[in-house]
């Protein structure tokens, strides 16, 4: 994957900057962890998120965010965002103050609060419906993914270009009832299965990690999280494939509203995430991607981060230390 130019826009906005974004939505929903109640801790990230967008000087606009003006007094798509509204560089941002709701609510693993930021234009405006998706990391042939073939002819694709077995192949799938069919058919060839409760964000960037084991990512999640997960492997490199999925008129109608007429079309990584873009991520509970938030004695807090960008290649990894209270 060939670096894009770097921008003068997001030459502007410090890329560490984005990083206390993301630590301080985080560490707003960590306060919630196992409390069992989703909404205030998407609450506490997502009020956070946006005074800590204050503090930065960009004329920022949600291209995704928690929904649209109606439905979401908080961080809506087409809110504008940041310290110099109207006068700061215009950037794009994409946003999810707290992946994994259900998953902080039950104290799991794998909740982030995320974020993306892009030249105006750079990020697809994808409505908040269901997206088909599938995903590998860097250093496969190009096309060697395709949403037209079945979940086999995939697998056996990823497992030839690397050079393995079908049966040595790790997917991860997100753990519902409408995979079930995915899920047999993985298992009839042999193929790993790693099942996440949530979080396919980090399920995405889990396949670019050789850490993890993980090859490909498979199945239907948020179109919303499918933009933020692009933005990451512009960074990181990698290839993804998606296609929106609607379940009634209302939907379909939802996308025509931002933009989209072809319905059926199948959308590759720079099509939801194009030009230079900045990705990062704070942990909220451990996961696979990063360490959650440790509150310790006298009011220390610590976090662990990644920031990406992609016109560089750069990932940095973050520790903080905050005293807070």
């Amino acid at each position: 994957m060939s670096k894009p130019s770097p921008s003068n826009a997001l030459d502007r906005v410090l890329v560490l900057e984005m990083v206390r974004v993301t630590e301080a939505a985080a560490m707003a929903a960590s306060s919630l962890i196992g409390r069992g109640d989703e909404k205030a801790a998407d609450a506490a990230a997502v009020e956070a998120m946006r005074k800590a967008f204050d503090e930065l000087p960009i004329d920022g606009t949600v291209v995704i965010g928690e929904g649209e003006r109606d439905e979401a007094p908080m961080l809506y798509i087409g809110e504008k965002v940041g310290g110099a509204k109207g006068k700061g560089p215009k950037i794009d941002i994409a946003l999810d103050p707290l992946e994994g709701t259900t998953i902080t609510a039950k104290a799991g693993p794998n909740a982030l609060a995320v974020l993306a930021a892009a030249e105006s234009g750079c990020l697809l405006n994808a409505p908040d419906v269901y997206m088909d998706k599938i995903a590998v990391g860097p250093g496969y042939p190009d096309n060697v993914i395709d949403l037209n073939k079945s979940a086999t002819e995939n697998v056996t694709a990823v497992a030839k270009a690397k050079g393995v077995k079908p049966n040595e192949i790790i997917a991860c799938v997100l753990d519902r009832p409408r995979h079930q069919d995915l899920i047999d058919e993985l298992r009839q060839i042999g193929c790993g299965i790693v099942l996440i409760p949530d979080g396919d964000v980090a399920g995405v960037i889990a396949t670019t990690d050789p850490d993890t084991s993980i090859d490909i990512y498979m199945g239907s999640g948020g179109a919303p999280e499918g933009v933020l997960a692009c933005a990451a492997l512009r960074c990181v490199g990698g290839q993804f494939k998606g296609r929106l999925l609607f379940r009634n008129d209302d939907e379909r109608a939802r996308a025509h509203k931002w933009g989209i007429e072809d319905l059926d079309r199948i959308y590759d990584l720079t099509d939801l995430a194009k030009g230079d873009c900045i990705f990062a991520a704070t942990g909220v509970t451990d996961g696979s991607l990063l360490e959650g938030v440790r509150r310790r004695k006298g009011g220390l807090v610590t976090t662990e981060s990644v920031v990406m960008r992609a016109s560089s290649g750069t990932v940095r990894w973050v520790k903080g230390r905050h005293q807070v209270g």
